[in-house]
């Protein structure tokens, strides 16, 4: 008598429906660019754009350079990452003064880096930032 697979035809086709909902997550918290990396925060100084673009009291979400700006009542600028510190997922919505991460829900004080809801422990990285020419330029801490 052939020796039977423990493996029923049933629990195949269920592990086979059962993948591609198993790589959702996956594909949420990978690069925006397909690449399947993750994406990465600013290696050298960027230009994001013009200074008049973060208003007073504000923040501004710079997705293609995973940064975030804000500018203090007294016009002094701040940058940190938006690279979630729980998964490394790219954060990409800024409601008012605070960062989504799309993957876990952590969310982040644009203006001081703080984590304000879990499951993130970590604050996000802060840059370096200054305003040259009307222009905001970020890159790494110095």
């Amino acid at each position: 008598m052939p020796a039977r697979s423990s493996a029923t035809r049933r629990t195949v086709l269920r592990g086979a429906a059962a993948a591609p909902v198993a790589g959702l997550g996956l594909a949420a918290c990978s690069a925006q660019d397909g690449s399947g990396s993750a994406a990465a925060t600013p290696t050298a100084p960027v230009d994001l754009g013009a200074e008049s673009e973060v208003a007073k009291g504000g923040a501004k979400l710079y997705r293609e350079h995973n940064v975030v700006v804000s500018r203090a009542e007294d016009g002094t600028l701040k940058a940190y990452s938006t690279i979630c510190t729980h998964a490394g997922c790219p954060i990409n919505k800024l409601q008012g003064t605070t960062l989504i991460c799309p993957c876990h829900g952590s969310e982040f004080d644009a203006v001081t880096g703080k984590v304000v809801q879990a499951p993130a422990t970590e604050p996000l990285p802060e840059l370096s930032v200054k305003a040259a020419k009307g222009r905001i330029v970020a890159g790494p801490a110095d």
